[in-house]
């Protein structure tokens, strides 16, 4: 077997693997907003999943820094809590709730997972010329990221 084919066959497996990643963010966004928000509170206390904070990243290519501030916690320690199978904490597992509905709602607003996550990920004027993404750290940010979504949704500039 060549190199090329070796190499080719790496790419798509690596794309693949990408794709499956991402599919699970979106995935588990969508799953939210069918829960009560008791449940959602139960699930939160108990912690998500710690594999989901890689699917963020990948899915809003994320630096780590940015992802450290996103979810308040180091990757050290996101990591280790993925290798030890570990759920996240109830503050990241809170902030990927939030995420995961306003992501939501950025789906139905552009009726695409890649255009809402393409949105989310671009600095938008209406928002200070913050990432909507990144303004997802705090309720209130999150608050002002629906807001311009639900403008967009009804016809106005955002």
């Amino acid at each position: 077997m060549s190199t090329a084919t070796t190499a080719q066959r790496q790419t798509r497996k690596q794309d693949q693997t990408r794709h499956a990643v991402i599919a699970a963010f979106w995935d588990f966004s969508s799953n939210r907003n069918s829960l009560k928000d008791s449940e959602r509170l139960h699930q939160i206390k108990e912690g998500f999943s710690a594999s989901l904070f890689q699917a963020v990243r990948v899915t809003f290519d994320l630096q780590e820094r940015s992802l450290e501030t996103l979810l308040n916690a180091s990757i050290s320690t996101l990591e280790r809590r993925k290798r030890e199978n570990k759920n996240l904490d109830p503050v990241a597992s809170e902030r990927l709730d939030r995420i995961a509905a306003v992501c939501h709602l950025a789906e139905e607003v552009f009726e695409s997972r890649e255009s809402a996550a393409s949105w989310m990920s671009r600095p938008n004027k209406a928002l200070g010329a913050s990432t909507p993404i990144m303004l997802c750290e705090t309720e209130i940010g999150a608050r002002q990221v629906r807001r311009v979504l639900q403008a967009l949704e009804w016809g106005g500039v955002a």
